[in-house]
């Protein structure tokens, strides 16, 4: 009965494991497209390009500012291209990954939170 008991405890949590690891890989072409939040856009390419503009600041995509970007697991990496020179490196915890919702917290900035919609 003993040895019964701890082998399925044992199936448990290996089974526990391999989901908890599922959880942290996202589908990357699931991030492909326009995203948005109020008025803040953020445009992920395949090709690992992506811009990113506020309609707020008078702002339209043809002005937007451009960014590589890279989604390994559930980091989501982006370099921000300054057009006066330089790079700004911003590095996210994706939370949340669908056809229709992306969510994810600044790994820097305190874990401050972001949610968008798919705008296309």
């Amino acid at each position: 009965m003993k040895k019964t008991f701890y082998f399925l405890v044992s199936l448990l949590v290996i089974s526990a494991l391999f989901n908890s690891c599922k959880k942290d890989e996202f589908d990357e072409a699931l991030l492909y497209g326009k995203w948005r939040q109020g008025s803040l856009y953020y445009k992920y390419l395949s090709n690992g390009n992506g811009s990113t503009w506020d309609t707020k600041d008078a702002v339209t995509e043809d002005e937007a500012q451009p960014f590589t970007w890279t989604l390994v697991k559930s980091e989501l990496r982006q370099i921000h291209i300054m057009t006066m020179g330089g790079n700004i490196p911003k590095t996210y915890t994706v939370t949340k990954l669908t056809a229709s919702t992306l969510e994810y917290k600044d790994a820097v900035d305190g874990g401050r939170s972001y949610s968008f919609s798919k705008a296309d």
